[in-house]
Order: C-alpha cells, then sequence, then structure tokens
C-alpha cells in the first residue's frame, strides 16, 4: 500500500529549505514522487514502514516532523466529499489538517476564529486523524492557523484542498504513466 509523507514546516519563508525533488530521487528504490516544494512526497513502493521512516530521516537536509498516512485514507477522504459538492468561494480556501496521532481529536468542536467578528478560519468537523476547514485569505489568516495546533491538542500539518487533489491524482496514475513507459 502507498504512503503519502508530509513535512511540517519546511521551505516556508526561507527557514528550512531544501529541494524536496532531490531527496525523492535519493529515495528512488521506495518509488517516491515528490508533490511540489512543501514536502510532499507518495511513496509507492514503501516496504516496511519503518524502515521507509528511518532512511528518509536519515536523507532529509533539514529537521521536519513528519506525518505519514497511508494512500487508501486520502482516497477514502475523497470518495466522501468532505466539502460537498458546491464550489467555495473566491476568497475561502478548504483545507485539511493531518493530526500527527492517529487517534484523532479529543471532543473536536467545531471553531470559528477569531470567535467574534469576521471569521478568518473555521475548523468544520473531524474524521479521524483528519480536520477539515476553511480560511479567508487575509493578513492574519497565519496567526490563526498557528493555534491549530494548541486548539486540537496535537501537531498539525496543514495543506490546501488543492493539494489534497494534487496527491489524488498522482495516487491514481496508472503504474505505466509513473515510470514513464507506455
Amino acid at each position: 500500500m502507498a504512503l503519502v509523507v508530509l513535512l511540517r514546516g519546511v521551505n516556508v519563508g526561507g527557514h528550512k529549505t531544501f529541494r524536496p525533488s532531490v531527496l525523492a530521487k535519493q529515495l528512488a528504490a521506495y518509488d517516491v514522487v515528490n508533490i511540489g516544494a512543501a514536502g510532499i512526497f507518495v511513496v509507492r513502493k514503501p516496504g516496511s514502514r519503518a524502515k521507509f521512516l528511518a532512511e528518509l530521516l536519515r536523507r532529509l537536509p533539514v529537521e521536519s516532523a513528519v506525518t505519514i498516512c497511508d494512500a487508501r485514507d486520502l482516497l477514502t477522504l475523497e470518495s466522501q466529499h468532505p466539502f460537498g459538492s458546491a464550489p467555495s468561494p473566491p476568497d475561502v480556501t478548504r483545507f485539511v489538517s493531518f493530526l500527527s496521532s492517529a487517534g484523532g481529536a479529543k471532543a473536536f468542536q467545531p471553531v470559528t476564529l477569531p470567535a467574534t467578528g469576521r471569521w478568518l478560519v473555521r475548523l468544520i468537523h473531524c474524521r479521524g486523524r483528519f480536520v477539515f476547514g476553511v480560511y479567508r485569505r487575509d493578513m492574519k489568516t497565519i496567526g490563526y492557523l498557528g493555534q491549530i495546533d494548541k486548539l486540537l491538542g496535537s501537531k498539525v500539518t496543514t495543506r490546501n484542498w488543492n493539494t489534497i487533489a494534487a496527491i489524488i491524482r498522482v495516487l491514481k496514475q496508472p503504474a505505466l504513466v509513473r515510470s514513464g513507459r507506455k
């Protein structure tokens, strides 16, 4: 079963910078596909999860929290349409926060931040270790997104839904397309 790996806090604002494409090439034995510059990888042949994680950490040139989930979990999420079928307004971005622990958020309650006035971040619902939300594009939004760890009692790695859709497209690619052979 393929894995999805998300690194937390890399290549953001000039901090903890590295080239994920180079790391993916170094991990070629695991058939790793790099997605973008934010430290997201699809691992098609992970073998032993512990062995792969040890190799990833050995080769990772910066310190980062690593979140790993089974590809089937993301494919299931997509099939459940967590945000419904209606498009989001142009100033609203859908996101998923991946909890570092598999147990899920304790006693999840929907949250709106700030609590009064015009909302900037909304945590809508939780399924296992995935928390779904939306945010408005605003300079203050990043500060509220930074509060999600504390609100949920667990470190999270957050990615927008468009990025999740890109991961899912890679997961659905046939083997011959992935390898470049026809």
